[in-house]
């Protein structure tokens, strides 16, 4: 396994840039850009290689990686209060936990719903 592999690379469609836009957020500023997603992939997994060198070249650690990471299922959400509230209510009005809840109103997200079927390994494909 190349040190790359453990970094997630993001190539999706900007209609802002009008382009493919790729990225590697935790490693590397910026990004690449083209009208070819496979191209812009490759050669975001060079300039990933690049900056890896480059950190090793300047003796700074690399960032933690990104990829392959086991996830418990659970996380720390601070919300305000009235938004802990607001939520609270909103799970009693479905006869819901309010844990259940937040996940049914996370998964629901057309945003979240898209991604999670466009994963591809290492990499999420554009939305």
């Amino acid at each position: 396994m190349k040190e790359s592999d453990k970094y997630i690379k993001i190539v999706e469609w900007s209609d802002e840039d009008g382009c493919y836009v790729g990225r590697c957020p935790s490693l590397m500023l910026g990004g690449v850009h083209g009208d070819d997603e496979a191209k812009v992939y490759k050669e975001l997994c060079e300039v990933v290689e690049e900056w890896i060198e480059n950190y090793k070249i300047d003796g700074d650690p690399l960032p933690e990686p990104t990829a392959g990471r086991e996830f418990s299922g659970k996380f720390l959400l601070r919300v305000g209060a009235d938004l802990h509230r607001t939520l609270f209510i909103e799970a009693l009005r479905n006869n819901e936990s309010l844990n259940a809840y937040c996940i049914k109103t996370l998964t629901g997200n057309r945003c979240l719903s898209r991604r999670r079927s466009h994963r591809r390994e290492g990499a999420l494909a554009p939305v």
